[in-house]
């Protein structure tokens, strides 16, 4: 077993180190850092990109590079294979923070529309290109950006919007197969038949609704079965169109590819700058952890608006508490998971208060939505789609929800990985602090997985780290932090894997 205490990792240059003593944090310290890129290939570089000529500019074999590359995973992620996903009916599902038993039609209702109206992000493809390179695709390397999009979404859906609410349009998806069975059963004809979620993963255009039928001969009709919260969902439809399109794949967009990319190399840090950069979303701030520690003076600090108030104006500018996202970057284990540590993320996956987890597999990002008995459920980014614009009005929403849930087992989990919680106001967060204290009580391993502590940072001793402020700049060194895959622009890269995430 990996006794590997989370509080033991130190987040140096973006990559996880363990430290056995002080003398690798004080030479990683001393050694000058550059900005630092991504390579698909699983390289890094350090100083100013290589490939490009005395002007700036990408040369024609690395643009011919970039175009054969974009056009593989293109090919590589532009298409999945329908497969069937098995539930336990007799055991609870969680989807952010709420249980489904699914044996009854209208339990599998519910699970269905809490599924599909979570923001799904992927890669995308024949975006605008991005500044600095002549990318026009994030196939192969975005995988990481693409989760922390999606937990960023679940943030702001929970800001903007009722807790409860759910894309009336869900009940258009019913064509991919999932099955509810017993545990253990011998044979699959006696599972209970979930209903399909109507959005086909080939053909990815609607499909017609149809009838499932439940045990004792009851047909379920997924358009005619409606909620008395529907129309309260329609109305809040243009919010819900307003933060998909704040996610859109060009330029202007506050959350898009081409804005995050510029914003650093640690995608918790990334998150953050960019809700404190924009003027698009109001009374919102995003706190990082760090050395798994939150530092709840911190977060006051950060949230309560009349501590922050000028002299030189008394009257406030606004609510007196902001919302606030906090992002806890951990290391469960040492070169795999600490089976401990799995109790502590099934109680965390099950809090009202937990927005999702940005981890994945091993060089392959996930995003972590819920889990069943010893099964993560996630969302994939893994899959190459056609940009949609989002300027235009009543641009589509299908490609932006997912139709197929999908599982992997806790034991398969990268050890690194980032949670997110929400709290909406001060009342919140206290809730939020005592719930996760419980939920990371765990007899079976000594270590917490993060910890919540009175005081500030500077009390001890972080002042010039601490990441709960927006004018602490976390970068190695000053000046931007590029977040491009350096393999695209070099001439000596040797193309490898292209799923390589290390930024958490």
């Amino acid at each position: 077993m990996n006794s590997v205490s989370p509080s033991a990792v130190q987040y140096v240059g973006g990559v996880g180190v363990v430290c056995q003593d002080d003398t690798l944090q004080r030479e990683e310290t001393k050694r000058p850092q550059q900005p630092q890129l991504v390579d698909p290939g699983g390289g890094s570089g350090f100083g100013k990109r290589q490939g490009t000529d005395v002007g700036g500019e990408p040369d024609e074999v690395d643009k011919l590079k970039t175009k054969l590359m974009s056009a593989w995973n293109n090919v590589k992620y532009g298409w999945s294979v329908k497969s069937k996903t098995t539930f336990n009916k007799s055991s609870p599902v969680t989807v952010m923070g709420h249980s489904y038993l699914l044996n009854s039609e209208d339990e599998v209702e519910r699970f269905r529309r809490a599924f599909v109206s979570r923001l799904w992000l992927t890669y995308r493809r024949e975006f605008p290109q991005l500044e600095g390179s002549t990318l026009t695709t994030d196939c192969g390397w975005g995988c990481m950006l693409r989760s922390g999009q999606m937990l960023l979404a679940q943030g702001l859906l929970l800001h903007l919007l009722p807790r409860d609410w759910s894309w009336p349009d869900a009940q258009q998806f019913a064509d991919v197969d999932f099955e509810a069975l017993r545990p253990r059963s011998p044979s699959r004809a006696g599972g209970v038949p979930i209903p399909s979620f109507g959005y086909s993963s080939s053909s990815r255009t609607p499909t017609t609704p149809q009838k499932t039928s439940m045990p004792g001969g009851t047909a379920l009709n997924h358009t005619q079965k409606k909620r008395p919260e529907s129309g309260r969902d329609r109305q809040a439809e243009p919010l819900h169109r307003r933060v998909v399109a704040w996610f859109g794949d060009e330029p202007p967009a506050p959350f898009g590819v081409h804005q995050l990319v510029e914003l650093g190399k640690m995608v918790a840090h990334i998150l953050r700058k960019a809700v404190a950069k924009t003027s698009e979303v109001h009374n919102l701030a995003v706190y990082v952890a760090q050395d798994c520690t939150v530092y709840k003076k911190d977060v006051v600090h950060l949230c309560d608006q009349s501590l922050n108030q000028s002299i030189s104006d008394p009257e406030p500018s606004g609510p007196g508490w902001k919302s606030v996202i906090i992002l806890v970057p951990v290391r469960l284990g040492g070169d795999s998971l600490n089976p401990s540590y799995i109790k502590c993320v099934r109680n965390i996956l099950r809090l009202e208060c937990c927005i999702g987890i940005i981890g994945g597999k091993p060089k392959h990002s996930l995003f972590f939505i819920g889990c069943q008995d010893e099964q993560l459920l996630y969302l994939d980014p893994h899959y190459c789609q056609g940009v949609v614009d989002v300027t235009q009005d009543n641009f589509p929403l299908e490609s932006f929800h997912c139709s197929s849930p999908r599982k992997m087992p806790f034991s398969r989990m990268d050890p690194s990985c980032t949670i997110g919680f929400y709290a909406k106001n001060k009342k919140d967060f206290e809730s939020l602090c005592s719930a996760v204290c419980v939920a990371l009580s765990s007899p079976e391993e000594k270590y917490p997985i993060f910890t919540f502590v009175e005081g500030q940072a500077q009390d001890y001793g972080l002042v010039g780290h601490s990441s709960s402020y927006p004018h602490y700049d976390t970068s190695p060194t000053p000046g931007p932090a590029h977040m491009l895959p350096q393999g695209k622009l070099s001439r000596s890269n040797n193309i490898g894997s292209s799923d390589d995430f290390v930024f958490l």
